[in-house]
């Protein structure tokens, strides 16, 4: 395979400014990739990482828009067909908020749906409807282990991302056979910003460590790059989380 397999092609990363999208923004970037970076209030971590994609020799763009607001939505999508012919979705963003059923409100749940359902449904749509006819695309859906076993802790964001990774399965059939989608399924990461990272964390998972960044940038190129008769699957790069 060429160094740089994704040369020549533009990739969207939603929630590319900081953490986990970021790093995958960076390893579209390193294989070649023009890359778009969407951000919402990470202003000046955003414009850090449009320089360090620029300073590889692509191309890169910015585009604000808070995705749980319809209209913002839509004007990133506007902004994302006026740059041209998209090759790969990364719908990366989410919200991850420790709720219960007890503790979530409405306007919780339906901020969870809007930002880590809604907005990938509508840039998935989008994405196909620019997609030229007869030429390929790839969409990566990211998810988390709890999608496959949701359990009562992180509710909206668990019920959410189950719903993701149905969906993931219903748009590989549907866009198929020239647009893949698949699902990265997450573990133990990175902590959450609010939380110092604990060794607890790992008592569930056969692993017993936290996974680096870049299995989970190979694990992106991968399947932005790999067999086309790929589809429809769902990856867990959780140490075996899920199993257990």
């Amino acid at each position: 395979m060429s160094e740089l397999p994704l040369l020549g092609k533009t990739i969207l990363v939603t929630g590319a400014a900081r953490r986990i999208g970021r790093a995958l923004a960076m390893a579209c970037a390193r294989s070649g990739a023009d890359t778009i970076i969407h951000y919402n209030e990470s202003e000046r971590e955003a414009a850090a990482a449009k320089k360090e994609v620029e300073s590889l020799g692509r191309r890169a763009w910015l585009i604000q828009a808070d995705l749980s607001k319809p209209a913002s939505v839509e004007n990133l999508i506007s902004q994302m067909m006026g740059i041209g012919t998209i090759y790969g979705l990364v719908n990366s963003a989410a919200i991850f908020e420790p709720l219960t059923l007890q503790t979530a409100s409405r306007a919780d749940w339906e901020r969870h749906l809007a930002i880590n359902l809604t907005a990938p449904f509508l840039l998935s749509q989008a994405f196909a409807k620019q997609n030229p006819e007869n030429s390929s695309g790839r969409i990566v859906n990211i998810l988390d282990w709890r999608a496959m076993r949701p359990g009562a802790d992180h509710f909206p964001y668990s019920v959410s991302k189950a719903a993701l990774a149905a969906m993931t399965k219903s748009l590989a059939a549907t866009l198929a056979p020239n647009i893949t989608v698949n699902g990265l399924a997450l573990g133990a990461v990175l902590p959450p910003v609010d939380q110092p990272a604990s060794d607890d964390i790992l008592a569930n998972v056969p692993a017993k460590r936290w996974s680096e960044l870049s299995e989970v940038e190979e694990a992106l190129v991968f399947l932005l790059t790999g067999p086309s008769y790929i589809t429809g699957e769902i990856i867990h790069l959780d140490g075996g989380r899920h199993l257990v």
